[in-house]
């Protein structure tokens, strides 16, 4: 059995869906089921089950998922030991994030450490205007970046990290005094976009409740102009993430939080394809931890300002 073959089969096991297999593999749906049928042609057995509504492994095919899983992440792993070896250097890993994201992932990484130490685990910063060009060619290993991501060559290995988005006024706005306020309440306000230099579809991740930035009366293009709306006009409303509080709240607006709880959801994204051993021992760490969860406390001080704490 090729290699090629093996990891077909095991992908398949994976997704139960012939059409998924060959967009994560990027070849044809007719390729994969050519390879599928050869192996059993090979092995005197059908290894999936087919109807018209699901695909599901045969007994034998969950016998040679768990025989050939083991063997096929040996031989990745020692492909890619020789290759560092031929570089010449040592074990490493290099990780994408965010601004100062790192500190909030520090139980991750610091267990990754632990259990690793002979690994170089390499931090570098992933600009927000640019987040997935160093995962595809090659600068990190994995990132972690917004979910979703609809990036056709990228896939998303974990749930890693996720914080609350609350609603940003000025201090005279007129629900400055409120907590919480409802997504139908702020529907009823001019609200801006995040200003970010994002996709689309991350723009509405960040913007809860289909606000869709066509509904504001002002163009704002950049986070500078936002904050400075919101500082200047007191009918303007935007939102604000978590780690965005944490790191960069000036004290000039008012953060309420609002009764449907949304989020942001962070996730470690990689290349599609077979990942490197530290890469899949980065994000079994990470599945193990489970996602780390940013929690805000808005406590109200004076009918204009509410204190925000930080609780870990």
């Amino acid at each position: 059995m090729e290699l090629r073959d093996i990891e077909i089969f095991l992908t398949l096991a994976e997704e139960l869906h012939f059409g998924r297999t060959a967009e994560r593999l990027f070849i044809s749906p007719p390729r994969v089921s050519q390879s599928i049928a050869k192996q059993e042609k090979r092995i005197g057995a059908p290894l999936f089950e087919r109807t018209s509504r699901k695909v599901a492994l045969t007994p034998l095919g969950v016998q040679l998922r768990d025989d050939l899983e083991a063997g096929y992440r040996r031989i990745l792993d020692g492909v890619e030991a020789a290759k560092s070896s031929a570089l010449g250097g040592p074990d490493a890993l290099t990780f994408g994030v965010m601004g100062p994201m790192w500190q909030d992932l520090a139980p991750i990484t610091a267990l990754f450490r632990s259990r690793f130490p002979h690994v170089d685990i390499r931090l570098r910063e992933i600009r927000i205007d640019d987040p997935f060009t160093p995962i595809r060619n090659g600068d990190v290993d994995i990132a972690l970046l917004w979910l979703p991501v609809h990036e056709p060559d990228l896939e998303v290995a974990v749930e890693a990290f996720i914080e609350p988005v609350v609603a940003m006024v000025a201090p005279a706005h007129e629900l400055a005094a409120r907590a919480p306020v409802s997504l139908a309440e702020l529907s009823a306000y001019d609200v801006l976009p995040s200003g970010l230099p994002v996709p689309d579809y991350w723009e509405a991740a960040v913007s809860p409740g289909g606000h869709a930035s066509s509904q504001t009366k002002r163009r704002v293009r950049t986070r500078e102009e936002v904050l400075w709306s919101i500082a200047e006009d007191d009918g303007a409303v935007a939102f604000a993430c978590g780690q965005g509080l944490k790191y960069y709240d000036r004290g000039a607006a008012v953060y309420i939080p609002i009764e449907e709880r949304p989020v942001l959801r962070w996730g470690m994204v990689q290349r599609v394809g077979p990942a490197g051993r530290w890469t899949r021992e980065l994000v079994g760490i990470a599945r193990e931890i489970g996602p780390i969860q940013l929690s805000l406390e808005l406590e109200l001080d004076a009918w204009w300002l509410r204190r925000l704490e930080l609780m870990s």
